[in-house]
């Protein structure tokens, strides 16, 4: 009789206990994004992350990579799949949701990044500082850029000149405000669109990083290549690693360490330098396909004017919504430099 009352206190006591304490607590998150497993960040951003949360949680956390909307949606509807929790993580382009992160959009203004990694870092310590209140409907992981864009198209561009009358695809509406000034047609499309719109000629090409070139098979839908090798190049555009808040909430303290460990500019910069790897791969590519590459730093000033009427346009545009815009390009340009190459 002693026995069993002393097992029963015991199994009481047990089941008393906190729940993280009690037993260990096994998740699975799901998470969704755009791009095939083997374009540059899925490959060696997204799976080496997922590797190592699973490593540093003893197998407690088990994460499922959902590649190129395998689960639903377009694109532009992958933040709202996180914020609404329909899934637990996402990664996706801030861009395909116009406006509603406007302050992180001083990082897309023309000639405003250089490498990715080192501008990464500066994005994610940027939004950090200046724009976590644009993030309050999910957790961020990794805030990141991506290299230099590049014009690549079916018309070969050689000089400023020949951007006027060709139809581009830009990722961002801040992007689409430069082509526009540049001179061509911009027209706005999450990137998994680009290679049935260039081969059925919707559009000429787009401007994209050498990265992106490879799972779109650029260099063999479009036949030159133009841009700019000195640093900052034309264009940069900012993507997000983000969780749903429930999902974050829901785990026990030791597993939202991993999380926690596993976020910030550290994760920002390991994306980052993924896409300036590919990068260099994307060019090599369309070198050895005998595509035209065109670089145009010999006239970058003339680009450059017009990316600072770019810039102008979206520092008034911020003020107008009682954003000072120009703090904010003084802050991210300052930023950057600390990591600059």
């Amino acid at each position: 009789m002693f026995t069993l009352i002393k097992r029963l206190a015991l199994t009481a006591a047990f089941a008393a206990m906190p729940f993280s304490a009690a037993q260990a607590q096994d998740v699975t998150l799901r998470l969704h994004q755009f791009l095939p497993l083997k374009a540059s960040i899925p490959e060696l951003g997204i799976t080496p992350w997922i590797e190592k949360v699973e490593a540093e949680s003893n197998g407690r956390i088990k994460i499922e990579h959902f590649p190129s909307m395998q689960l639903g949606g377009k694109p532009p509807a992958l933040y709202d799949q996180a914020k609404d929790g329909v899934v637990d993580i996402i990664w996706t382009v801030l861009g395909y949701t116009p406006g509603r992160f406007p302050k992180t959009e001083a990082f897309e203004l023309p000639f405003m990044a250089g490498d990715a990694e080192g501008a990464s870092r500066a994005f994610h310590e940027y939004v950090e500082a200046n724009a976590m209140d644009e993030f309050t409907q999910t957790r961020p992981i990794a805030l990141h850029v991506h290299g230099p864009g590049w014009l690549h198209s079916n018309v070969a561009i050689q000089t400023l000149d020949d951007v006027n009358g060709q139809k581009l695809r830009g990722p961002t509406r801040v992007t689409n405000n430069l082509l526009e000034k540049l001179g061509a047609t911009p027209v706005g499309m999450p990137v998994p669109a680009v290679p049935e719109s260039v081969s059925k000629g919707i559009i000429d090409g787009a401007v994209i990083p050498w990265e992106v070139t490879l799972p779109l098979k650029m260099s063999e839908l479009t036949k030159h290549h133009a841009g700019f090798v000195s640093k900052p190049g034309l264009y940069t555009a900012t993507f997000v690693m983000t969780m749903n808040n429930d999902s974050y909430n829901s785990l026990p303290d030791d597993l939202k360490a991993v999380i926690d460990n596993n976020s910030g500019p550290e994760t920002a910069a390991l994306f980052g330098a993924a896409m300036d790897k590919v990068d260099k791969v994307g060019r090599a590519v369309a070198e050895k396909s005998g595509n035209g590459i065109v670089e145009l730093d010999g006239e970058k000033a003339r680009w450059v004017e017009i990316g600072e009427a770019v810039t102008a346009d979206w520092i008034a545009e911020m003020t107008a919504k009682g954003i000072d815009g120009a703090t904010l390009v003084a802050d991210a340009k300052a930023r950057i430099a600390k990591y600059a190459e």
